[in-house]
């Protein structure tokens, strides 16, 4: 009986000193390239609280050894191999056993081929000027070994993380997209009855587990959050929100505008593409994603969609409303739980790598079923709201008309 008794007290120290380390524990699991060291529970994603540029100007003496006459350096301060800055660069975004040095960024350099001068953060140059230009090649280097539709580096220069700063951390709320400099597009369900001021929008992000990419991203509070008047928490209709920041977000080759769609325009039948940093899968399985990903994914006519929605636990008699459009659809291809407010984006017609932002990640019946789409807030449907909202504050419509 005494030690069941020692047993017990034994057992219950341990709880509160888990408690106690939990945190840390969250902030250790949350963000591995190893998929099989997720946190089974997978709780919100934990970023970086701070906006570090890489430090591309240690001495010498500050990088590893990885043999002789040999250090890890950062990938661009090395000159063998055609290490550019052009962008035809390629990386494997899998852990490489065989190197030794630590994190796919950095590479085991000669000395004599080592450039020692300080270096200015990588800025490619700007070749296409205006809204919704994707690089599908990346900007300064291109990835191998894509594990699980990783996006390239800037390959969705639009794309941005909306973070609630909370006791000195930054917890992953959802996604959005740049539509101006001083303006993020995304669905009111994210930010609904949120503080303004405990947001933080992240541009130009792709690896949240490292502060080590070439162009560094930028973080921007915001200084005002207004949500459709219509929006219905309940049943998500006019599910959109515009976030205004308390400074506006240096354009660049990773921070880009996206391009919004005409009043009514159609997307039927188009491959588009979602992106996010949300779960991979619905449920409990379900883990959130390191690298952003991308989905390619088929709009659903509205009629359509809301036949396949109905065949679920929605029922017969369910409507889906004016303002949503659908897409996806196909067998684990789908955004999920973490995703919302992410950009759904289509191709321009006749420009097929130049996007309009169709929708925004809304809801869903689970994640990736077969014949049940994804629901998106429809953009041309809402697109007058936001019109009314940017003329109020006379902000122009240049930055994402095509």
């Amino acid at each position: 009986m005494m030690d069941l008794k020692c047993f017990v007290l034994c057992l219950l120290a341990y709880t509160c000193y888990a408690q106690d380390t939990s945190l840390d524990a969250l902030i250790a699991d949350i963000f591995k390239t190893d998929p099989n060291s997720f946190s089974s529970t997978s709780p919100l994603p934990i970023l970086s609280s701070t906006s570090v540029i890489p430090d591309t100007a240690k001495q010498s003496d500050e990088y590893e050894s990885c043999g002789y006459q040999k250090e890890c350096v950062p990938r661009w301060l090395c000159s063998n191999d055609t290490i550019n800055t052009s962008g035809e660069n390629i990386i494997d975004i899998r852990i490489d056993t065989e190197s030794p040095c630590k994190g796919y960024f950095n590479k085991c350099c000669d000395l004599p081929n080592k450039i020692d001068k300080k270096d200015e953060p990588i800025n490619p140059v700007i070749t296409n000027k205006g809204c919704g230009y994707r690089n599908p090649n990346g900007i300064t280097f291109k990835i191998t070994g894509a594990l699980d539709q990783e996006a390239e580096f800037a390959e969705f220069p639009w794309m941005v993380a909306v973070l609630r700063e909370e006791s000195q951390l930054n917890l992953y709320e959802c996604g959005g997209a740049i539509i101006t400099p001083d303006v993020i597009l995304t669905a009111a369900h994210c930010v609904y009855n949120k503080d303004a001021q405990s947001l933080i929008v992240r541009a130009g992000e792709w690896d949240t587990q490292t502060k080590e990419e070439p162009i560094p991203h930028e973080d921007r509070y915001v200084k005002e959050i207004i949500y459709h008047e219509q929006f219905n928490k309940g049943s998500l209709y006019n599910d959109v929100a515009l976030l205004f920041l308390e400074s506006p977000l240096e354009f660049k080759a990773s921070i880009q505008p996206v391009c919004l769609p005409n009043v009514g325009e159609q997307f039927d039948l188009e491959r588009c593409f979602a992106t996010g940093w949300g779960k991979n899968k619905f449920g409990k399985d379900g883990e959130y994603q390191v690298i952003l990903k991308k989905i390619d994914l088929p709009t659903v006519a509205h009629e359509k969609c809301q036949t396949n929605l109905r065949s679920t636990r929605l029922g017969k008699h369910f409507i889906l409303h004016d303002s949503f459009i659908c897409a996806g659809g196909e067998k684990d291809r789908d955004t999920c739980k973490g995703d919302g407010g992410s950009p759904l984006v289509c191709p321009i017609k006749g420009q097929p790598n130049r996007f309009k932002s169709a929708g925004l990640v809304a809801w869903g019946i689970g994640c990736g079923e077969e014949n049940v789409p994804g629901v998106y807030a429809s953009v041309s449907y809402l697109r007058p709201w936001i019109d009314q909202k940017l003329s109020l504050r006379q902000i122009d419509t240049k930055y994402f008309t095509p």
